[in-house]
């Protein structure tokens, strides 16, 4: 995703009506009732995390609690419980976006997408360890624990740079064709990327490095957010056009489509809890509620802050983190017209965190 330093320039902004009915068009096995039950989560910390202004994804590391936030040339850090900021990893002055890590070796993995690079860092000294050539807009970046390498989505180059963190270097790409935005491993030797412009979900075998399905999703446009419930096989994709799709992950059969917010860059999936979530630009956060791999409900959003686009989720505890600025809004310009509508308030940067109420 591209981001400005003053105002949000955002690939997932496109104009979106918010849908809250599922159409008449789609088989009832596919619908979902509607705001079933109030979403229970509050915002119950919120930690300021300053310049630089613009920000991207979230990562929360479950190994070491801590939270990842990749914002203009840096990625600061936060423990998760306390909200205290550990430090951060510098010299990253194209941007920072995604993030991974690979514990067998104590690295971290962010990029610097305008320079086309990953970036290797140490998980406990936070220093940069190793820059990696990748290719243009080095994005997302996904660590798959069956082949051990780390995944750099390069976004509009349509590739992925695979990097063995064992020896530091770029072992293979993997050239998609089309423009890609996020992805998630399936633990089972399987990507999955989405493919932003061919509005598709792209497979990749990690072991070969090759593309091995295209499934279509006509109903979702620009696909963002990626989410998975591995227990049983189900991705859950996250659409401009406030949609959410499920799919089934072997075969690529559309399970469900469901109605989200507007503005929707991620999705994350609590197998605990059984829920999915999309965190959306509106300022608020979608919730739906896995019944069965097969049903769905959406429950009531919860309110966030306007721009909370991106998120990490703590599985263990259910704490979700989100990230934003705080936004002046110009009312004389068009909603549609994100560039000059929305500004950012400069050093507003802050990290959220929502917890379930019990």
């Amino acid at each position: 995703m591209k981001r400005s330093a003053s105002k949000i320039v955002c690939r997932s902004l496109l104009p979106a009506a918010l849908s809250i009915a599922l159409g008449a068009s789609i088989a009832p096995a596919l619908a979902a009732s509607a705001h079933s039950q109030p979403a229970t989560y509050k915002i119950t910390k919120t930690v300021s995390l300053g310049a630089p202004n613009r920000w991207d994804y979230l990562h929360y590391d479950s190994v070491t609690g801590r939270v990842y936030i990749a914002h203009g040339s840096v990625v600061t850090v936060v423990d998760g419980r306390t909200g205290k900021i550990i430090g951060s990893v510098t010299g990253m002055p194209g941007g920072t976006h995604g993030i991974a890590f690979s514990h067998a070796t104590g690295q971290g993995f962010t990029d610097d997408g305008k320079a086309a690079e990953a970036v290797a860092f140490d998980l406990k000294t936070l220093k940069v360890t190793k820059r990696i050539k990748a290719e243009p807009d080095a994005d997302g970046i996904i660590y798959d624990p069956v082949s051990q390498h780390i995944f750099v989505i390069d976004g509009d180059s349509g590739a992925l740079t695979v990097i063995d963190p064992k020896t530091d270097k770029a072992i293979a790409t993997v050239d998609v064709g089309a423009p890609l935005e996020f992805g998630v491993s399936g633990h089972n030797g399987k990507l999955y990327v989405d493919g932003v412009e061919k509005h598709n979900v792209v497979r990749i075998d990690t072991k070969t490095n090759t593309v091995d399905a295209r499934w279509a999703m006509p109903a979702c446009s620009h696909p963002r957010g990626l989410a998975i419930d591995r227990a049983h096989h189900r991705l859950f994709a996250t659409c401009a056009n406030a949609k959410m799709i499920v799919l089934n992950a072997d075969t690529g059969s559309i399970v469900a489509r469901l109605p989200i917010d507007k503005g929707s860059v991620s999705a994350r999936f609590d197998p605990k809890r059984e829920l999915a979530f999309s965190s959306n630009f509106s300022g608020m956060l979608s919730v739906i509620r896995e019944d069965s791999p097969d049903k769905y409900s959406v429950l009531a959003p919860v309110k966030t802050a306007l721009g909370a686009r991106t998120m990490g989720l703590d599985v263990k505890t259910g704490r979700v983190f989100l990230a934003a600025a705080d936004v002046k809004v110009n009312q004389a310009a068009s909603p549609k017209d994100y560039h000059h509508r929305y500004h950012i308030v400069p050093d507003s940067l802050k990290l959220y965190m929502l917890d379930p109420v019990r």
